[in-house]
């Protein structure tokens, strides 16, 4: 049969091809059937391979990984320990709080921390933030009134981290950077808790797994008296800048203020907090910022200034002490000594012409606090004596008080003149030095110091703020004698009659006269001597006023240029013979120590007797 027209070859080609290969079908079917299991197996190979990697090989790594997606470690913060006044007081107090941790991806050691309000941080947490922890923020009930004391606590630094004294701290940690926060962090910080928890996948708490609780830290006692310490920064609302100390004379602080202060919450609370009222800075910008009149700064131990007519308490030990004059020395006061082409005036006869009259000893020279006198018995004693009594009284060093950033101040010799200013000791130098003034330069502190000594009877005691802590052993827990027979009973006596006489009629110290105080409970301890039975004007006694016997010695430091206000200085104890507070204060640029410091010092004894 033909095909015909239509059809080609090609269609007897094709029908050959695929006749040969379907000759043979059988071996087409055996390829089919062996390759489906070979791929079937090679599978399950490589699926058992894989879950032997997964599960035995890298199994700890991805339950690790999958734990900690699951299981997070909260930090329980410890409470610091808190910090109470000799009578039990709290000056500080844990209040719950938030903090939140700043992660640095590109160095997870490296993590930053800010403390958040109740609110914020209870919706972040809502929100599932797992950065949010649980913290115990610092609470200072009397705010700047304790501030340079207690000090402030801030995030720990770099530097701190790496000078090995924080080993075991977190970069995202809160520490103590002044007062006694800083200067027994170790004891006030605690040990942190941990706590684990199971969490979903967005990060929301399911359950606690378990848990390691916080050791609070330790609770320490300090010398202060926290209702002295509010009275003494209450008397210095008025002052722009200055100190005030006040001790026992066996070296215990009870209560030391600086000004300007600040508000320590600033540092502690969280952005809501705003700070008192009073304060001169309300918020912590404010602080910081503040270089002129640097609130951080505690002036009580860190501020050095020329002690005025302070210093002729040390002066007049020094004549004392070494034999160069004895009570019965005395010297005329002509009102003004002229040495070459320079003068050198008494300020009786510089504000008023006039001079004393009548021979002026010792006593009166502290009570009249006679420039002239005092002129005279440096140039007796000489420079060099006079520094070696000075540095008796451990002025030029630290007291060693336990706070940090205490300063030595300068105690002047023709050696240090010559090396630090190329230049001679000349007899004015000797002069300005007899009177406190020129190069000598001191703190408060050092101030209250040698006041203490005078006031005890000859011994320098260590000053300290710690009384008591936890660990503290109770041995330890007494007054700490760094010299004594500083200056004898008889030298004594006679600087005590001269702050006597400075604070009675006839003295410099006008608003410390006839000194009294309203308090029924003394009225049984008149001895006619420490205390007094004080007169109306009709002579009759009162019923509740009692007198105190007050030893003082005022100061009026020039420094800067004529135009610039003196600095004022008053030191004392009470009662005059057997001393129970010691007090000091300066008041910056602002006249003279009678009627600047003084009246300070005045409100200060009323709140101590008078309570």
């Amino acid at each position: 049969m033909k095909h015909g027209f239509a059809f080609g070859e090609h269609i007897k080609t094709e029908k050959l091809k695929r006749h040969r290969y379907d000759e043979n079908p059988q071996s087409s079917f055996q390829m089919r059937s062996v390759l489906l299991p070979i791929i079937l197996i090679g599978a399950t190979i490589l699926l058992i391979i894989k879950l032997f990697l997964l599960q035995i090989v890298h199994g700890s790594d991805y339950r690790k990984l999958a734990d900690s997606n699951r299981i997070r470690t909260a930090i329980i913060h410890a409470p610091r320990g808190i910090i109470f006044d000799r009578n039990g007081t709290p000056l500080v107090f844990n209040m719950p709080g938030f903090r939140e941790v700043h992660q640095d991806p590109k160095n997870p050691g490296a993590n930053t921390s800010t403390h958040l309000s109740k609110e914020d941080a209870l919706t972040r947490i809502a929100a599932g933030d797992h950065r949010i922890e649980v913290d115990s923020l610092r609470q200072y009930p009397y705010k700047d009134a304790t501030s340079h004391v207690l000090g402030y606590l801030g995030q720990i630094s770099k530097d701190e981290i790496e000078s090995g004294e924080f080993a075991g701290y977190q970069t995202s940690d809160w520490i103590g950077k002044s007062g006694i926060e800083g200067e027994y962090e170790h004891q006030l910080r605690g040990q942190d808790g941990k706590q684990l928890v199971e969490v979903d996948a967005l990060g929301r708490i399911v359950r606690a797994l378990g848990q390691t609780d916080p050791i609070p830290g330790e609770d320490i006692t300090l010398t202060l008296d926290a209702k002295l310490q509010q009275a003494a920064y209450d008397a210095s609302k008025d002052v722009k800048k200055g100190a005030i100390v006040v001790s026992r004379p066996d070296g215990e602080i009870l209560a030391m203020v600086s000004k300007p202060s600040y508000d320590a919450n600033l540092f502690t609370l969280d952005t809501t907090y705003k700070g008192a009222s009073d304060s001169a800075y309300h918020s912590l910008a404010s602080v910081l910022s503040d270089t002129n009149n640097q609130p951080l700064l505690n002036r009580a131990i860190s501020g050095i200034y020329p002690p005025g007519s302070t210093f002729k308490l040390v002066v007049a030990a020094s004549g004392l002490q070494d034999k160069v004059i004895d009570s019965n020395y005395h010297i005329t006061d002509t009102g003004i000594l002229k040495v070459g082409d320079f003068s050198f005036a008494n300020w009786y006869y510089t504000e008023y012409g006039r001079t004393e009259q009548g021979d002026v000893n010792v006593t009166r020279a502290i009570a009249r606090s006679n420039d002239i006198f005092f002129y005279k018995l440096a140039e007796k004693i000489g420079v060099d004596k006079l520094s070696a009594m000075a540095t008796k009284f451990d002025l030029g060093e630290k007291l060693g008080i336990d706070l940090a950033g205490e300063e030595a101040g300068l105690v002047p010799t023709k050696e240090w003149k010559q090396k630090t200013l190329k230049e001679d000791w000349y007899l004015g130098d000797t002069y300005h030095y007899g009177i406190g003034q020129g190069y000598l330069l001191t703190t408060p502190l050092q101030v209250n110091s040698w006041t203490q000594v005078v006031a005890n009877g000859g011994k320098l005691y260590q000053p300290r703020l710690l009384k008591s802590q936890q660990s503290f052993d109770s041995a330890q827990d007494k007054p700490r004698v760094k010299k004594q027979g500083i200056i004898d009973e008889k030298t004594t006596s006679l600087i005590r009659q001269g702050m006597i006489d400075a604070c009675s009629t006839g003295g410099v110290a006008w608003p410390l006269f006839d000194f009294k105080v309203k308090n029924q409970a003394l009225r049984s301890k008149i001895d006619g001597k420490d205390f007094l039975m004080p007169k109306t004007a009709t002579g009759s006694a009162t019923t509740q006023d009692v007198g105190i016997s007050v030893a003082c010695k005022t100061g009026t430091a020039q420094h800067g240029g004529e135009d610039t206000l003196p600095h004022a200085w008053i030191t004392l104890f009470a009662p005059a013979y057997n001393p129970q507070v010691v007090v000091t204060v300066l008041v910056e640029a602002s006249g003279e120590g009678s009627n600047v410091a003084a009246p300070i010092a005045k409100k200060i004894l009323e709140a101590y007797f008078g309570k």
